[in-house]
């Protein structure tokens, strides 16, 4: 017999600390349980496999619950403490504290169960490019760190081996391990002297590492985002550079780069739009990712793994993508300075399911069994108007609810295998689509044009430039329609007074005439 699936959780933290909820769906109009109550923290997160949650205080401590049960595991006193992180398992916590000198080793790995500290190392600094210091790979069978001019790698079932072998890279900027599995290792120099700028894979196989599986080269790049696929043999690099040298961007220019561990493709992505790369994403089965490009309005695209393109999915105002755990449904959005439109598309029917609307969104992810799409608007990104929305797969709106202040809402990780499958969520189509049968003037026409605006996929049709209106003027046809009831004037039909006022006004424009010219104006 199939176990049940697991229960969905969200991680809300708000100013006076964090709680978890309980997941969807919620019945109308009530508020979703608490598991656990609100404790004070600064900073929160999930280990990758959602087995257990760590909440900090800055510069005090570090505090590893269960997530079965919400009950602490270990609470680590940590004087001076800056950063902490799980490993994908939750077996084993990071952490970085200040340092007063390079004799005081300030990177630690402890053994969440027995608080043992496995590891340590001195770091002078870290940002969010090189934290965590020490990288694993999803069942924690391997572990690396960057180190100035190489790789190094440790045996996480017993760090006390030390440096079991490494990697020279010189001038090395940035390391991305691929998890699952942990086969391989991309390493990024940055351009100097002339020299161009390169990624360069290896195998983490201690007998294979004598030469790099895939390279590229490219000029123009100051720093890059590495994207492993699920299966480890695929790598995109997205490639950023400070200075647009064409002036079409303020904000830089951005190229996107594909590399097989096969070496089947080595080069940059056709995109067959000009302008930045917005957002990329791998799909579950990491057989396929989809890019959103160009200037606005911007454009979606799925390539396979071939980098082939699949599927196009039009244009609009979007700069995020988000595929959904099961591969099934795919959320464009335009969030941040866009007006947070939002698009679901049905990629296994390749059709646009509905369309909506979350505005001022912030974050946004789909929940692990895939039928939940969660936007949340948080501080410090705006203070004002924050809170979570979760909507349907299909795009319907189920739960909404406001916060003074918000910092974080997270799903808790689980794996999507461990859901139903996703042909449950397969749901008629005659339920978004408005019949077309009925007259436009009739009342339940009028009564659905709401709804077909957000749930039926607007037709290409090109309209008619219209004259320039101000601000203030536009939306004043709505104001009237509400004040008329429907019944404002068209501009067809004059009534007398209006009839009256209109010859009187013409009269005068013939006297200032005849006025100017020297001539008497007709008396009548």
């Amino acid at each position: 017999m199939a176990s049940p699936p697991p229960a969905l959780e969200i991680l809300v933290r708000e100013p006076d600390g964090f709680t978890v909820w309980s997941g969807p769906p919620y019945p109308p109009g009530s508020s979703p349980p608490q598991r656990l109550p609100k404790t004070a923290c600064s900073a929160t997160s999930f280990s990758a496999d959602g087995a257990r949650l760590l909440a900090t205080v800055a510069s005090a401590s570090a505090t590893v619950y269960d997530c079965r049960t919400l009950a602490v595991i270990r609470c680590f006193e940590l004087p001076g403490l800056l950063a902490a992180a799980l490993s994908p398992t939750g077996m084993y916590l990071q952490t970085f504290q200040k340092s007063s000198s390079p004799q005081e080793k300030n990177v630690t790995v402890w053994h969440v169960d027995t608080a043992a500290a496995l590891y340590q190392h001195y770091q002078k600094s870290m940002s969010k490019a090189t934290w965590p210091m020490v990288q694993f790979s999803a069942d924690e069978s391997v572990a690396c760190r960057m180190m100035p001019n190489e790789i190094q790698f440790l045996d996480p079932k017993d760090f006390t081996k030390g440096i079991l072998y490494r990697i020279r890279m010189p001038g090395i900027a940035t390391m991305q391990l691929a998890t699952a599995p942990g086969s391989h290792v991309a390493g990024f120099v940055p351009e100097a002297k002339g020299v161009p700028a390169s990624v360069q894979i290896f195998s983490c196989s201690k007998d294979a590492q004598n030469q790099a599986v895939a390279r590229r080269s490219f000029f123009r790049c100051s720093t890059v985002q590495l994207h492993w696929n699920k299966g480890s043999t695929g790598l995109l690099v997205l490639a950023q550079a400070d200075v647009d040298k064409t002036n079409q961007s303020y904000y830089g220019e951005t190229k996107l780069n594909y590399l097989t561990t096969d070496r089947a493709f080595e080069g940059i992505v056709p995109l067959k739009k000009d302008g930045p790369v917005h957002d990329v994403q791998w799909s579950s089965s990491g057989s396929e990712f989809a890019v959103v490009y160009g200037f606005m309005p911007a454009r979606a695209t799925i390539f396979n793994k071939k980098c082939n393109p699949l599927l196009e999915l039009g244009e609009g105002p979007y700069n995020t993508i988000r595929w959904n755990p099961k591969g099934r449904f795919i959320v464009l959005a335009g969030f941040g300075n866009l007006p947070g439109d939002m698009a679901f598309w049905d990629y296994s029917e390749k059709k646009l399911v509905a369309k909506t609307k979350a505005e001022c969104s912030v974050t946004s992810e789909w929940s692990p069994d895939g039928r939940h799409f969660m936007t949340a608007t948080t501080a410090p990104r705006l203070q004002i108007d924050n809170g979570i929305k979760i909507f349907d797969h299909n795009g319907s709106l189920q739960f909404k609810k406001m916060f003074e202040k918000l910092y974080q809402a997270d799903w808790k990780p689980e794996a999507p295998e461990r859901f139903g499958d996703i042909a449950d969520l397969t749901t008629s189509l005659s339920s978004l689509k408005i019949e077309e049968t009925k007259k436009p003037g009739s009342a339940s026409a009028q009564g659905s044009k709401t709804a077909q605006t957000s749930s039926k996929a607007p037709a290409q049709t090109t309209s008619k430039p219209t004259a320039y209106r101000p601000p203030h003027a536009k939306g004043s046809a709505e104001v009237q329609d509400k004040l008329f009831g429907g019944l404002a004037p068209t501009g067809g039909e004059m009534s007398k007074n209006a009839l009256r006022n209109k010859k009187r006004r013409e009269k005068q424009k013939e006297k200032k005439a005849a006025e100017a010219s020297g001539s008497p104006a007709d008396e009548s």
